[in-house]
């Protein structure tokens, strides 16, 4: 019997094809919220951008300052300021999310519970930190809220049909 018979491999996932190997490292990132990126880069923001940190009241101002104007075809300007930016960026954030949640792989069940701590932390920041009282970390939160609503229902109508289906 030749000596490599004997021998065992260590990498736990030598008995997986490489496509498993990576989709099961990908697994891992759907199961964040993306929604968690506009919460983390305000608290930033409000981290390095305020004087007196999550305490500034300095936020609504930082989040309405105009960045920029776009002008309109009636000869107006519509002014850009960083909260629009930012629910901008969510809603499009929040559209991946629920495209996300229509999935019904094992993933979704941790993507939806960390969602649900996302929200929670979103609601403790909005509530006690006077930096976090803006419109636009309002409706971030509810953006969150609305992910974490959609994600249970599609998940309860989704394992709902199956049952229906099988029963």
């Amino acid at each position: 019997m030749p000596a490599r018979a004997n021998t065992r491999t260590l990498d736990p996932c030598a008995n997986f094809p490489a496509g498993k190997r990576e989709r099961g490292s990908l697994d891992m990132f759907a199961a964040l919220p993306l929604l968690a990126l506009p919460v983390l880069f305000y608290n930033a923001l409000a981290l390095t951008a305020m004087p007196e940190g999550f305490r500034s009241a300095l936020a609504q101002d930082r989040m309405a300052q105009q960045l920029f104007a776009i002008p309109t075809a009636s000869g107006g300007y519509w002014p850009i300021s960083l909260g629009d930016l930012l629910v901008f960026a969510s809603l499009l954030i929040l559209f991946i999310e629920l495209l996300k949640a229509t999935t019904s792989r094992r993933i979704a069940i941790i993507n939806h519970s960390l969602s649900m701590i996302l929200f929670i932390v979103c609601l403790v920041e909005f509530l006690l930190f006077r930096a976090f009282s803006t419109s636009a970390f309002f409706l971030l939160t509810t953006m969150v809220l609305l992910d974490v609503l959609a994600g249970f229902i599609v998940t309860i109508v989704a394992s709902r049909r199956d049952i229906d289906v099988i029963g």
